[in-house]
């Protein structure tokens, strides 16, 4: 009976270690993995030169902008807010909000009211500073 009982155990430390082995290949596997930027901004317009016009700027999953330096894009423009605007990537899709901004956030010249979708090649206005979605491989 002991016997058996030490052959049971033995199967379930055995099934705990390759458990365990494979999770830590996995884990290994996705820490190896370099993550990509699924959207860039490129700078169209920015009349106080920060950033420059031109400069490619990467998204990450939720990008604020603002003046602030908590912001993942910081802005040199007097007509940015603080906190002025998010772009959020659910999905496959790219959202922009104005998260109460004074002068408001502009998507194709129109303002941006909620979360509002925005596509490659749509032109994003902060303040005085417009930018324009891309996809990553493209930049």
């Amino acid at each position: 009976m002991w016997t058996l009982r030490l052959a049971f155990l033995g199967l379930l430390y055995l099934f705990l270690a390759v458990l365990a082995r494979s999770l830590l290949r996995d884990l290994r596997a996705a820490a190896g993995r370099t993550t990509r930027a699924a959207g860039v901004l490129v700078v169209i317009a920015a009349p106080a030169g920060a950033p420059p016009v031109g400069a490619t700027l990467e998204l990450e999953t939720i990008t604020t902008l603002g003046r602030d330096a908590d912001n993942l894009i910081v802005l040199d423009d007097p007509f940015a807010s603080n906190r002025h605007a998010r772009l959020t990537f659910r999905g496959r899709v790219w959202y922009l909000e104005d998260v109460g901004s004074t002068n408001g956030t502009w998507l194709n010249g129109r303002p941006v009211q909620g979360a509002v979708a925005v596509g490659f090649g749509d032109e994003v206005a902060v303040g005085q500073t417009r930018f324009r979605l891309e996809p990553a491989s493209r930049a």
